[in-house]
Formats: C-alpha cells, sequence, structure tokens
C-alpha cells in the first residue's frame, strides 16, 4: 500500500503545477484578492457618501475625496476609449497569466508586483464593464503642483507594481548554473 506523500515543491521545475501554486497563486489569493475588493468597496462608498460636485475634505489643504469618472487612461488621456481598455486589461490578464504559468515571476518582488497590477487591472477593469468608467476618488494636492489626477486604490496597485518591477530590474541576479 502507498503512503501520500506530498511532493518536495524545492526541487519541482519552474513550470510544474505545485510551483505555480506556491509562486503565484498564493499572492493572488492574500494579496490581489483582498486589494480588489478594497478598490470596489472604496468606490462604492464613495458613490453612496460623497456628491459628485462636492470634493470632501480628508486632510484639508492636501487631501480630498471627489468623484470622477474616467473613461480613458492615466491623467484623462485617450478619454471616451473604454471598449479599447476593455481589451487592453483583459489582454493584459492573460499575458500575465501566461507568464506567471512559465515561472517569469520568479522572485519575491516580482510575485508581489504581478499580484499588485493584477489587482489593479481587475479593479479598473471591473468598473469598466459594470460603470461605463472608470471611478477615481483620491485627490492629493501637492504645494508646488496643485491638485494631482484623481486616482483610486487600483491605480495606486498598478503604479506600485510599476516600482517593484523596476527596482527588481536593478538588483544583482544570481548566477545561474548549468546542469550537465
Amino acid at each position: 500500500m502507498k503512503k501520500n506523500v506530498r511532493p518536495r515543491t524545492d526541487r519541482m521545475p519552474p513550470g510544474s503545477p505545485v510551483t505555480f501554486m506556491k509562486s503565484f497563486l498564493r499572492p493572488l489569493l492574500f494579496l490581489t484578492l483582498p486589494l480588489f475588493v478594497a478598490d470596489q468597496v472604496t468606490k462604492w462608498m464613495v458613490v453612496q457618501n460623497i456628491r459628485t460636485d462636492e470634493p470632501m475634505p480628508v486632510i484639508p489643504g492636501f487631501l480630498n475625496f471627489v468623484q470622477v469618472y474616467n473613461t480613458g487612461a492615466a491623467f484623462g488621456i485617450l478619454k471616451d476609449s473604454n471598449a479599447f481598455f476593455i481589451v487592453l486589461a483583459s489582454t493584459a490578464l492573460v499575458v500575465i497569466a501566461v507568464l506567471a504559468a512559465r515561472g517569469a515571476f520568479a522572485g519575491t518582488l516580482l510575485r508581489v508586483g504581478a499580484a499588485l497590477l493584477v489587482a489593479g487591472v481587475l479593479g479598473n477593469l471591473a468598473d469598466r464593464i459594470f460603470r461605463g468608467y472608470v471611478m477615481d476618488f483620491l485627490d492629493v494636492i501637492l504645494p508646488w503642483y496643485g491638485h494631482w489626477p484623481a486616482f483610486n486604490i487600483a491605480d495606486s496597485c498598478i503604479c506600485l507594481a510599476a516600482g517593484l518591477f523596476i527596482l527588481e530590474s536593478f538588483l544583482p541576479k544570481k548566477p545561474t548554473v548549468a546542469k550537465e
């Protein structure tokens, strides 16, 4: 009679299902899902509690809650391109999934970055599909700039992911040993 023995994940090849589960799906579950939910809940709360014509000061002179409807990209560029961004976001999610399945997000920074990126893309994609626009609600006022374009939690996740990917690109790489 055979005993049920769990496979050792430290000896699994990079593309194996166990490695994929350990290295990518765990951050999705524990980082992407809570951030996606936080993004959607905060947007719902803003719609319920903030009027479109009246900013709500949180830190006077620095941070307001507002309701801004964005049918374009960052900084409002490419307005009224919702269908294009739905296709782009959907394609991005497929590409991220394929890269993850191939082991492209091997380091911790890359896994966290990928999980943040998926959270951000999903948050804004859900808005575009169900609202017809992205709901932005964080209005930051910078003393040297003025009002920064409004953004949301999903946008923040995407920016943090980009920062982690850039940071990872500057870190020294471990030498790979050729197997005979």
